[in-house]
């Protein structure tokens, strides 16, 4: 495409036009694509534990399942940097096609890779090394889509038209659960869990095949374009990025001010909001997932209302009231989606509260590395007796030595009695805590519009944030500017959300309490953003 067919700076009243379309069509399908190849992971993450760490006892071979998905999100922002650059050398259109490639064929060769039965120790080496080629492809490919359609979009359309790449990761997602649940149904859980768990990896090929012919037919970035034609573009846009405070401290407030807030927001309005219903509420996950994909369904068009809404009032506002609102919100709503969602739950906790009374120096930290670890205090015991269960409990310290006890309503039992952990069970069933959600308990309206208001303010901070960022950096450092904030962001603040509040919620006993660590983030960026970022809606990305 010559630079004369379309320029970005040039306002426009009318509608798309062909070429417009095609671009954002070719840039979302792929992206879609991409983010559905990171998903399954996730939502397959028992099954590869089973199959790739069948070495090590169940709960600890699902740690580490968990552990090679972390492994993806820690590599994005070296994504970043390699790909930024990349980009910022060679153009846009190749470098997205290269990010594509990479995490199409890791996902394929997942789907195809014998389990630790077959290879030992190589299963899971190449396992983890499949993560880390799709974490370093996610954290080139991002950038590129959302740039490619803002250097094409007019300039006062650029969050509507960027908006719909930001429907991709939300849609790859509703693609995951969605195509999981239709290969379950149909195969039965047996067949599902022996082999079919495989088909969705290896599916990926076609929906590589696709998006790669489709990206093929485009052409560069005009703005990219006319920067090489020129002869501007930048020969070392990592040191121009980073490397001069005018530029590193743009990066460093988005990273504070805007992705990281926007990371925690979705991560916990899609991810710990499923992790949630089914690891601490026990609701079944078919019946989880299944509200999850409706909560999406309902909620994806705010994608493009409030990307289209950003180029009339501005991105800072609609994103600072994501932030703000899912801050004062959090603890109301998941307390709403117990309520909801397993009341039964809800009753016990409000009429039998559990506390551990212990000698702090006789608690450990219980994370089994290697899985042989042994906990056998009664403190240990206790602790991981309940979080087994799904207790919520209270920590109370006791005198050194003393014996730990546990209270459950007004009975005490004490860890000096035989069979401590099967009569500690028993008297946590005996005062009502439910073993799972009953499913004639659930309320599905109600929880569904719960978790469909969670994925609204997910769309609210964004929406909007792709044409934030590409607005905030010049267009010679562009691809580098924008990725490296945003994979950390995402990568590190978000991607790690998950682990890290199961670790605050069994350090503390809560269920809720891990909530803190999304709300102080979006609240940190919530500030930095207001005090430090500025609107960019109409600045020309063209310089």
């Amino acid at each position: 495409m010559s630079t004369t067919t379309m320029t970005a700076s040039t306002s426009r009243t009318g509608g798309m036009t062909a070429e417009e379309r095609k671009v954002i069509f070719a840039s979302s399908l792929g992206t879609v694509f991409e983010w559905y190849d990171f998903y399954i992971y996730g939502t397959l993450g028992a099954f590869l534990a089973k199959y790739f760490f069948s070495n090590v006892p169940p709960n600890v071979g699902f740690i580490f399942a968990l552990l090679a998905f972390a492994a993806g999100f820690a590599v994005r922002p070296f994504g970043a940097l390699v790909f930024g650059r990349l980009g910022d050398l060679v153009g846009r259109k190749y470098t997205f096609l290269i990010t594509m490639g990479l995490m199409g064929v890791g996902t394929f060769c997942i789907g195809l890779l014998p389990g630790y039965a077959t290879w030992g120790i190589m299963a899971p080496i190449l396992l983890i090394g499949l993560r880390l080629i799709q974490g370093l492809a996610l954290g080139g490919e991002y950038g590129g889509a959302a740039i490619y359609v803002a250097e094409h979009a007019p300039a006062n359309k650029r969050g509507y038209y960027t908006s719909w790449i930001q429907t991709t990761a939300t849609l790859g997602l509703f693609m995951a659960l969605l195509l999981i649940l239709a290969i379950r149904n149909i195969m039965g859980e047996a067949a599902f869990g022996d082999w079919g768990w495989r088909i969705p990896f290896l599916l990926s090929g076609i929906l590589l095949v696709v998006s790669l012919w489709i990206r093929m037919s485009l052409n560069e970035s005009p703005i990219f374009q006319r920067m090489k034609e020129e002869g501007t573009t930048s020969k070392k846009p990592l040191t121009e990025a980073f490397g001069q405070w005018s530029n590193a401290k743009i990066a460093l407030f988005a990273l504070l001010g805007a992705t990281a807030g926007e990371a925690v927001v979705w991560y916990g309005g899609q991810f710990y909001a499923l992790f949630f219903l089914t690891q601490t509420l026990k609701v079944s996950a078919t019946s989880a997932q299944i509200m999850i994909v409706i909560a999406l369904a309902l909620a994806t068009p705010f994608f493009i209302i409030f990307g289209w809404l950003s180029d009339k009032i501005g991105r800072k506002p609609i994103i600072l009231a994501g932030f703000l609102l899912a801050a004062l919100t959090y603890f109301p709503i998941f307390k709403g989606i117990t309520h909801y969602a397993n009341p039964k739950l809800e009753a016990a906790l409000a009429k039998s509260p559990v506390t551990v009374i212990a000698d702090p120096s006789k608690c450990s930290f219980q994370f089994k590395a290697t899985g042989t670890e042994k906990f056998t205090t009664g403190c240990d015991v206790a602790k991981s007796t309940l979080v087994n269960l799904s207790v919520n409990y209270q920590n109370e310290t006791a005198p050194a030595g003393a014996a730990a006890q546990v209270k459950v309503g007004d009975q005490v039992l004490s860890s000096d009695s035989p069979d401590f952990a099967k009569t500690l069970t028993a008297a946590i069933k005996a005062h009502g805590y439910p073993a799972s959600a009953d499913p004639n308990d659930i309320n599905w309206p109600m929880t569904i519009l719960l978790l469909w208001l969670l994925v609204v303010y997910v769309t609210l901070v964004y929406a909007p944030i792709a044409a934030w960022l590409v607005e905030l950096f010049p267009s010679r450092i562009r691809y580098s500017g924008m990725s490296l904030p945003y994979h950390i962001g995402n990568g590190w603040f978000g991607g790690f959300l998950p682990a890290t509040v199961f670790a605050i919620v069994a350090a503390t006993g809560n269920i809720y309490s891990g909530l803190w660590y999304p709300i102080i983030i979006a609240l940190m960026s919530l500030v930095v953003g207001f005090l430090f970022l500025p609107e960019t809606k109409d600045v020309d990305i063209t310089k």
